[in-house]
This record gives C-alpha cells, sequence and structure tokens, in this order.
C-alpha cells in the first residue's frame, strides 16, 4: 500500500472537515446529558452506509438505508435515550417525523436527511421532545458536543480527525462513534459518523466503506449481542476540492488508508470503552490461510467469554484460548500452534513451555493485554478487539432497562 503521512488533528471534532457543522443539545429524553445532534454540510454530499444484519432493525435504519439509496446526503439528525426500535407502524412514523421536521428547519428535501437512534428498546419515542428539539440546534452550533449527544451507556467520547495530503490536496477526515454494549457489529449498539472533504463519488465511497468494515467495526465484540439500530455513515462533500479520487488509482489507495484509519481508531476506542470493562484485548492471528480465517480465529478469542472471564482474573489461561481456536470452522495444524501473551510465549509448536510466571503476572496488571496467535498455515493474518468480563458488566446489564 502507498505510504501516506497521516496527520493527527488533536483537537479536531466531527466538522473539521471543510463545509461541515455539527451541534448537540439536551432536549429530556435522558435525565441530564446531550441526547440529540445533528451533522450538516454546506453542499450534498457523496454517502455511504452499512447496517446491522439483525433481522429485527430498528425504525430509522430502516428509513435511512432507503435515504442513501440516491447516493447523496446533507444532514443526518442523531438521537440517544430511545433506539425507536420494536415499536411497530409508529416508529417508522416519528422517524420521518425527525426527518421532515429536520429537512424544514434546514430547507432540505427529506430525501437529503438520514436519521439515527440509540437507546432502549420497545419504548415509543417521545416525539414531541424531539422535535422541539430540533428548532432549538444551531446550524453552526457546538461541534464537539455531537459525540456527547450519541452516547448512552459509554463512559468517554469516541471521536478522531486526521489530515494527509493526496494528489497535492489537504484532505481532512473526521470520525464520531458511540458503542460499549451489545457490541458485536456484522455490520452493538453502535453508530459512526465518518465525514470528509474529499471528493469521490458515492459508489466508490460505498465500496471502500464496504470493504473497510470487515477488518475494522466487524471485529470487535464486546458481549456478543447484535443491536437493531447499527449504524454507519460516510459523507465526503468534495469542499477539499481536491482532483475527484477515482478506483484502482494511488489517490484511491491514499483515501482508504485514512478511513482504515479512522475505523480502526474507533473501533478499538470502542471495544477499550467496553460497559465495566478494565482492559482491552487484542488478539492478532498470524500465518493463517486465508484473511478471513485469521480475523474469524481472532474475533472467536477475543469473544470468548471464558478468555475474557481469565483476563479479567489476570489468569494466563492459554488453555481457554486454543480451545476457541479449535471451536472455530478453520481448518488447522492442531500440532504447530503458537500463543504469546503481551509478547510471553505460553505455547510453542501447540506445546506448553515454561515462562517467567512473574513477568507475566505484571503484564497481566496492565490495562492493554495483547495475544498472539501464528497457525503456521499461510501469510494471512487478522485482528480482532474486545474487553475484560467484569462483575461491573453483569450489574449494568441487569440494571438497564431493555
Amino acid at each position: 500500500m502507498t505510504d501516506l503521512n497521516i496527520n493527527i488533528i488533536e483537537d479536531g471534532h466531527i466538522a473539521t472537515p471543510l463545509g461541515f457543522h455539527a451541534d448537540g443539545q439536551h432536549v429530556g429524553l435522558k435525565h441530564k446529558s446531550k441526547d440529540l445532534g445533528w451533522i450538516i454540510s454546506d453542499v450534498p454530499a457523496s454517502v455511504a452506509g452499512v447496517f446491522t444484519t439483525n433481522q429485527i432493525q430498528a425504525a430509522p435504519v430502516q428509513l435511512t438505508k432507503y435515504t442513501i439509496q440516491s447516493g447523496q446526503l446533507q444532514a443526518i439528525i442523531v438521537n440517544s435515550g430511545n433506539a425507536n426500535a420494536v415499536t411497530g407502524p409508529i416508529g417508522l412514523q416519528h422517524a420521518k417525523e425527525m426527518q421532515q421536521v429536520t429537512a424544514d428547519v434546514l430547507n432540505l428535501p427529506t430525501d437529503l436527511v438520514a436519521v439515527a437512534s440509540t437507546g432502549i428498546i420497545g419504548q415509543v419515542l417521545p416525539i414531541e421532545k424531539v422535535t422541539h428539539g430540533i428548532h432549538q440546534l444551531k446550524a453552526t452550533g457546538n461541534a464537539p458536543a455531537f459525540a456527547q449527544a450519541i452516547m448512552t451507556t459509554d463512559t468517554l467520547e469516541k471521536h478522531v480527525t486526521i489530515s494527509a495530503e493526496i494528489s497535492g490536496t489537504t484532505i481532512t477526515m473526521s470520525g464520531v462513534a458511540k458503542g460499549s454494549g451489545m457490541l458485536h457489529p456484522n455490520m452493538a449498539t453502535m453508530l459512526a459518523f465518518i465525514t470528509t472533504d474529499a471528493n469521490i463519488n458515492s459508489d466508490l465511497l460505498q465500496k471502500s466503506l464496504s470493504d473497510d468494515v470487515e477488518t475494522s467495526f466487524n471485529q470487535i465484540t464486546i458481549d456478543g449481542d447484535t443491536s437493531t439500530n447499527d449504524t454507519v455513515l460516510v459523507m465526503a462533500n468534495g469542499q477539499a476540492n481536491n482532483p475527484e479520487i477515482l478506483a484502482d488509482t494511488v489517490a484511491y489507495a491514499q483515501f482508504t488508508q485514512m478511513l482504515h484509519y479512522v475505523t480502526e481508531y474507533l473501533a478499538i476506542h470502542m471495544a477499550k470503552d467496553g460497559e465495566g470493562a478494565t482492559k482491552l484485548i487484542s488478539v492478532h492471528t498470524n500465518g493463517a490461510k486465508e484473511m478471513n480465517d485469521a480475523r474469524m480465529i481472532a474475533k472467536k478469542v477475543v469473544g470468548s467469554s471464558l478468555v475474557k472471564a481469565a483476563i479479567f482474573g489476570k489468569d494466563p489461561n492459554w488453555g481457554r484460548i486454543i480451545a476457541a481456536i479449535g471451536a472455530t470452522s478453520v481448518i488447522i495444524n492442531p500440532q504447530n500452534i503458537d500463543i504469546k501473551i503481551n509478547n510471553i510465549a505460553v505455547l510453542l509448536a501447540s506445546q506448553p513451555v515454561s515462562y517467567d510466571e512473574q513477568m507475566l503476572a505484571q503484564e497481566l496488571e496492565q490495562d492493554e493485554i495483547t495475544i498472539d496467535i501464528d497457525l503456521h498455515s499461510g501469510n494471512a493474518i487478522g485482528k480482532a478487539w474486545g474487553c475484560d468480563l467484569t462483575y461491573e458488566y453483569v450489574k449494568i446489564n441487569a440494571l438497564y432497562t431493555t
């Protein structure tokens, strides 16, 4: 892949790319925190989206999937605190009302407005609070507040902004996400929104996103549950005035590098902020025959409740790791598997090895644990991210309404 010098913009936000604006407000869907926000582009933007694979899909997902078929979008309205899911025909009516009121306030056609929701499933959305709140949002408002407005059980805002030079033009890209529980995307509840001022058509943007989520958002798992509301949307408004990015070019390869930097950053930080989590777990699979095999094994290991519990207990229980590897449909050589935990070998050629127990115990005290697996069957690699399984996770979800 072509080398690209990516610059991190520390004080960036979702509206840092040229021609974007955002705001977030508290409208009463949650007790105190912000719960309604929007992203606006000065001009219609190319759009791409991926959505939950759960057969039960929330009304906003159904509406937005239909809306973005045109390949153009100019605004996204998002609420938290209520998923507007499994609420029957009134749910779709409310999603359309959110879309219509936003369009009216911004003087846009409804088919340029996407809708997303996250929160409690099965409760009717208090639409009057939402529509009143839409009128309170500002077109050039407090852009950093948008990241707060989409959070539910998240403890940390998740956002990143980068820039890079493509075809002699500086391109800026920002991403913001929420999600800490019900995270097991195939494309949990997870929402992610990405803005860029790059000039790229919607078909190519969709290809880049669809390809990318397979190695980013789809490789995180907190609790193995897939939400009704997962939505990832990318808007590219062309305001950087770069030469149009075309398929099979260096510029496209560089654009996909930027996109992957943003999506992987957001994915890792969602895993790190898993409900009740004390540790980020990263699993790296090497030496697989196929990339899908490597990804499948990495995700199986990081999603294993027994592995997650062992990491919480600071227990180097590699037996649980190799059991998870063998439980997949991937054809492996059971006699030649290596496992390392934070770079300390515990299994080589499928044989236990002696290691410094005190050193490994110290490593397991760290906030980030990396499990490296080598299958010695090929050259493909795969990564996945998750977190430990804690008492706090059970407490949070025992007390959280549907």
